[in-house]
C-alpha cells in the first residue's frame, strides 16, 4: 500500500516532524510505502497564479500541478501533517489544496467549465481514505469552548474534501505541545499519533463519512 502524507512545517527536526515521524513508524514497520511531500523543502509555490487562474477557466494545467496530482493518483491512503495556524492548516497546505485540487480533476459542476455555477456538482476524487493530524499549541479547552476544532471538521474534512468525494475522513488535534513546559503533552502527542497510524492502516479499518455524519448530526461527537 501507498500512503502519500503531506506536510507543512519550515522545519523537519522540530515537534510536527516528530508527530510525523510517530505517524510513520507502525506503517513502515507494516511494509508499506511511504511518500513525503514536504511542501516546504520540495518548494512549493502556494499562490495562485495567472496560470492557476486560466486553468480554473479551461486553460491548461500548470506542469507542476500535474506531477502533484500524480502523487495523489498513486496514493492508496492520503495523510496531512501540520501545526495549526489560526484554527486551521498553514496557508502553504492550504495553497497547495487551492493549486492541485483542480475543477475537472477534484470537482466538476454538470459537464465543465461552461456548467459552473448552472449545474450541480461532482466530486471527481476517489474516495481515499484519508487522515489528518493537527498539532495544537492550545489547550483542549480552549478548542471545545469556542468550537474551533468542530469548525476546522466543518471546514477541511467537509468543505474541502468531502466536496471533492472523500468522505473518508478522519481528523485529529494534539492538543497543548507549546514549548518544554508541555513536554509530557508532546510525549502523549507522540503517542496518539503512532495509534493512529496504526489504526488507519488496520485490516479492520472501518470506513468513515463525514458527510452523512454532519447530516445525521454525529460529525461533532
Amino acid at each position: 500500500m501507498n500512503i502519500l502524507t503531506v506536510f507543512s512545517h519550515p522545519y523537519r527536526d522540530k515537534y510536527p516532524g516528530a508527530v510525523m515521524d510517530a505517524f510513520h513508524q507502525p506503517i513502515a514497520n507494516a511494509g508499506h510505502h511511504i511518500d513525503i511531500l514536504d511542501l516546504h523543502r520540495e518548494g512549493f509555490d502556494p499562490r495562485f497564479t495567472e496560470a492557476d487562474h486560466a486553468c480554473f477557466w479551461g486553460g491548461d494545467l500548470p506542469a507542476e500541478i500535474h506531477k502533484m496530482q500524480q502523487r495523489v493518483a498513486k496514493a492508496d491512503q492520503l495523510a496531512f501533517v501540520f501545526p495549526i495556524y489560526w484554527w486551521s492548516m498553514p496557508a502553504l497546505m492550504k495553497g497547495w489544496i487551492e493549486r492541485v485540487f483542480t475543477g475537472g480533476w477534484a470537482y466538476q459542476y454538470g459537464k465543465g467549465v461552461e456548467d459552473r455555477g448552472q449545474a450541480p456538482l461532482d466530486g471527481l476524487l476517489t474516495n481515499i481514505p484519508t487522515t489528518l493530524i493537527g498539532v495544537g499549541g492550545s489547550k483542549k479547552t480552549t478548542y471545545d469552548k469556542y468550537r474551533y476544532d468542530d469548525a476546522m471538521k466543518i471546514q477541511i474534512d467537509l468543505g474541502i474534501f468531502a466536496y471533492c468525494g472523500v468522505t473518508d475522513v478522519e481528523s485529529h488535534i494534539i492538543y497543548d505541545v507549546e514549548g518544554e513546559v508541555n513536554a509530557l503533552n508532546r510525549e502523549q502527542g507522540l503517542k496518539m499519533a503512532n495509534q493512529i497510524g496504526k489504526a488507519f492502516t488496520c485490516a479492520e479499518r472501518q470506513p468513515k463519512n463525514v458527510k452523512q455524519a454532519f447530516l445525521n448530526g454525529d460529525l461533532f461527537q
